[in-house]
């Protein structure tokens, strides 16, 4: 193998793809247009929504020994220190190469939304701070930042950035987005797709397209959009971030629309995304995409049927692990039932890539560095830099701020005092490490309160939660008003709960039935109001939050979207 054509970096990359896909049977085809998932739980809470049910069991030495498409999230699936982690992966990718007849690794990708989704890997703030910022050149540092993360631990694929036109602020994923404006949400999001491309990571485009218009604001919902909103409104980031952008990976959306699912859309995946805009990379499913055809949407009854509707649609690649593309897909093709053009078409997509990656060379296999640091110095600058940039400053009609430094401060809320109030649903702290509660966060986070008392180390500064995020409780009012009754102002800081699944009351399936702040929030800020003394409402949320009735109330309002590890 190692003479024939398809190893010689001097030819072209189709000829040399054509020539690989001449030589392979019919199972190392399929066998690249999947992922494995290794280490992902087939019980109890996942990190993806039905993780639970839709993960199969598999033997890993028989899968690979025809090759292997992805690899799932090795770092974002459990805590591992990152040198140890990218060790691990490399040794997984030779061992890969080594049990195939062609000696080809997998390509591995992980989330990068705000920051590597990595123990001890920066938080930066979530996009919707991004767009706070409107500084394009920022994002693209961080992206390229974040890249260089990316490659530096062996990992080849980004599932960022989110392109989704927020439509309803009560939609959970509200915190990933950009922003309301399709103008906005296309320029930053296409500067952050230059960034992790100059990295040499694909960026991959979700959700395409429609998944934040979903009706009543509900994770999954089916979209009442018409052909003109998606034409002004959802489209137009997606086309910016291709043409402009560069991006090399496109992810379907979990939604339907006008009853068609997007994962078994072929108007939208392969006439508008390649025919009509010149695409040319791949197109991978959301986290179990394809099955959802058949046990959520109801257009397949087999995963055979769901394979080959999404395959005819234009999905390259199943994720995040086997289930449609692996033996239903082998004996619909072999009874006819599938057209093996299909898999053909989808593994010479794979296999492009891969060739551009330098996947199909000899020396694909660089030794992994002996120390990895996912949270560098120049990192936490950037952090800083977009953390201060992305604060908004709704109100301060009588210059209350900035507050004198030798000032009594009473800090109240919730929010104040935790170092999860500044992260979003998919960092890792949020998002992993609910499952593995004695993992330290493996980062510094500095709160609100540390940082007013670093900040004013004069000030006379006294604290008081005075209630949950989610719990009804007053409980704790009394001492908050007897704290903020004592000082010369309150600095409540107030908002939001970042987690999966309605563990929190921001980020995916955590959507919301209304736009007041959640719990007994909202009362907490009436009896603090009530005293009297001056009160500076500081939010840490994922999306915006209706606060008319306390409109001239307030002595000044400061919303920050989840600032990230820098943001107290």
């Amino acid at each position: 193998m190692t003479t024939a054509p398809w190893r010689d970096p001097a030819l072209p990359a189709a000829a040399r793809v054509d020539d690989l896909l001449s030589r392979m049977t019919l199972e190392e085809k399929t066998a690249q247009l999947y992922g494995v998932w290794v280490g992902a739980a087939t019980d109890g809470d996942g990190v993806a929504p039905h993780q639970h049910d839709m993960t199969v069991e598999y033997d890993w030495a028989e899968l690979i020994t025809h090759g292997l498409g992805q690899l799932t999230r090795s770092f974002g699936t459990a805590p591992v220190e990152p040198a140890l982690g990218a060790q691990a992966l490399a040794r997984a990718q030779r061992r890969i190469a080594a049990a195939g007849r062609f000696g080809i690794p997998a390509i591995a990708h992980e989330e990068c939304l705000a920051g590597f989704t990595a123990w001890r890997a920066t938080a930066y703030p979530v996009p919707l701070a991004w767009g706070a910022t409107w500084d394009p050149p920022l994002v693209e540092e961080m992206a390229r930042r974040i890249g260089d993360d990316l490659r530096s631990s062996g990992v080849h694929q980004g599932l960022a950035p989110v392109l989704d036109v927020v439509r309803d602020p009560r939609w959970g994923r509200v915190e990933e987005t950009i922003g309301e404006d399709p103008y906005l949400v296309a320029t930053v999001g296409t500067a952050y797709v230059r960034g992790l491309e100059s990295a040499g990571v694909v960026a991959t485009l979700k959700h395409f397209a429609g998944y934040a218009s979903s009706a009543g604001a509900r994770n999954l919902a089916p979209v009442r959009a018409g052909v003109r909103e998606f034409a002004d409104v959802t489209l137009p980031p997606f086309e910016m971030a291709l043409r402009e952008g560069g991006a090399r990976s496109v992810m379907a959306a979990y939604t339907e629309t006008d009853g068609v699912p997007a994962s078994a859309d072929p108007g939208l995946l392969t006439h508008l995304l390649r025919e009509e805009w010149g695409f040319t990379g791949t197109v991978v499913a959301d986290y179990f995409g394809i099955g959802f055809l058949q046990t959520l949407h109801r257009v397949a009854a087999t995963p055979a049927a769901a394979a080959h509707a999404a395959l005819t649609a234009g999905i390259d690649v199943e994720l995040p692990t086997v289930k449609c593309y692996g033996r239903p897909l082998l004996e619909a093709v072999r009874s006819g039932e599938v057209p093996e053009e299909l898999v053909d078409r989808a593994a010479r997509r794979v296999l492009l890539q891969k060739c551009e990656l330098g996947l199909l060379d000899e020396d694909w296999a660089p030794e992994p560095a002996t120390a990895v640091d996912l949270d560098t110095t120049g990192n936490r600058i950037l952090a800083r830099r977009l953390a201060e940039e992305s604060v908004v400053l709704l109100d301060n009609p009588d210059g209350l701020l900035p507050l004198a430094p030798d000032t009594r401060i009473a800090v109240v809320g919730p929010r104040a005092a935790d170092a999860l109030a500044m992260l979003g649903c998919y960092s890792f702290p949020s998002h992993v490490l609910p499952h593995h509660p004695d993992v330290p966060v493996g980062i510094e986070i500095p709160t609100v309160l540390d940082a007013l008392r670093s900040e004013l180390p004069d000030a006379k500064v006294t604290f008081a939660q005075g209630c949950d995020v989610t719990d009804p409780d007053t409980g704790g009012f009394e001492e908050a008003i007897a704290r903020t009754a004592e000082a010369d102002v309150c600095v409540a800081v107030l908002g939001d709960r970042a987690g999966l699944f309605g563990r929190g009351t921001s980020g995916e399936g955590c959507d919301a039935t209304d736009l007041g702040l959640p719990g007994a929030q909202g009362e907490l800020l009436d009896a603090l109001v009530a005293t009297g003394v001056p009160v500076v409402l500081v939010l840490l949320t994922g999306r915006p939050y209706a606060l008319g009735r306390w409109h001239g109330r307030l002595g000044a309002v400061v919303q920050a979207f989840f600032p990230g590890e820098e943001g107290g």
